[in-house]
């Protein structure tokens, strides 16, 4: 059963062509990946599904409707959350404060009520500290939870931007490369935890990495991008294999040696 479909995908930048008419079905409930080179239109892709770009052409639909031209906050709430490439924490709050404001968009007390601090609204709160409070538990933070947010080592803080993530109550959830930057253990530690996710909380989980190795491991169904075009879609032992992938991440030559040896 597919979650989330692209059709024809495209989007421009002046004469460069970002995406250039993908088509790709991610199914529910599983682990996909998109790779591809530097520059092969990676984050460009998951910016077009979380409404931060609007394609030039082309489809995006959640289980069946149309999401294009939708506001990104409003994709949130349909169900779609992200982490980014670039560590977008706020630095100066604690780490408990993080995670609630992912949770502002199932919040209900208007500004009226909170300005009053209404009964209602300290109860809703108390709610959402108790919320965040379990989400850290899961990502392995709770005992941070009163830390500001920049004082946290790396790998603590790409964990964190789940938790915020997983506050939205997502359906997908979206991880743009999220083991740049770890140490082995900690790579060791997300893998873990992303197949935890997607498990045990029903998640439809869409990354974009670079670490080969977490990819195969992790991924159902993998879509291969490279200069903005689909060149290969499959299961890891399908793409290990592809020698338009080969050629696209070693070159012509390692294409050549790998038939060479067979």
């Amino acid at each position: 059963m597919t979650i989330l479909k692209v059709t024809n995908l495209m989007k421009k930048f002046g004469g460069l062509v970002a995406v250039n008419g993908v088509d790709f079905s991610f199914p529910k409930g599983r682990i996909s990946a998109v790779i591809g080179p530097n520059g092969a239109g990676k984050t460009t892709f998951f910016n077009m599904i979380t409404g931060i770009y609007v394609p030039d052409g082309g489809s995006i639909e959640l289980d069946g409707e149309s999401i294009v031209k939708v506001k990104p906050h409003k994709i949130t709430e349909k169900g779609i959350a992200r982490t980014f490439q670039n560590i977008r924490l706020f630095g100066s709050m604690t780490v408990l404060e993080n995670v609630m404001v992912g949770m502002h968009i199932h919040l209900k007390s208007g500004i009226p009520a909170t300005l009053l601090s209404l009964p209602k609204v300290r109860q809703e709160e108390k709610l959402a500290q108790e919320e965040a409070f379990r989400l850290l538990e899961y990502v392995g933070l709770a005992h941070w939870m009163n830390e500001e947010a920049a004082s946290l080592p790396y790998g603590a803080q790409r964990r964190l931007e789940i938790a915020r993530a997983l506050a939205a109550k997502p359906k997908v959830l979206l991880l743009d490369e999220p083991a740049a930057g770890m140490n082995p253990r900690e790579t060791a530690e997300l893998t873990g935890l992303i197949r935890h996710m997607q498990q045990e909380l029903k998640l439809s989980v869409i990354l974009i990495e670079h670490d080969m190795k977490l990819v195969m491991e992790l991924s159902d169904h993998i879509l291969v991008l490279d200069h903005g075009e689909k060149i290969a879609e499959g299961g890891p032992d399908d793409i290990r294999s592809n020698p338009k992938v080969i050629e696209a991440y070693l070159g012509k030559s390692a294409v050549e040696e790998e038939v060479a040896k067979q």
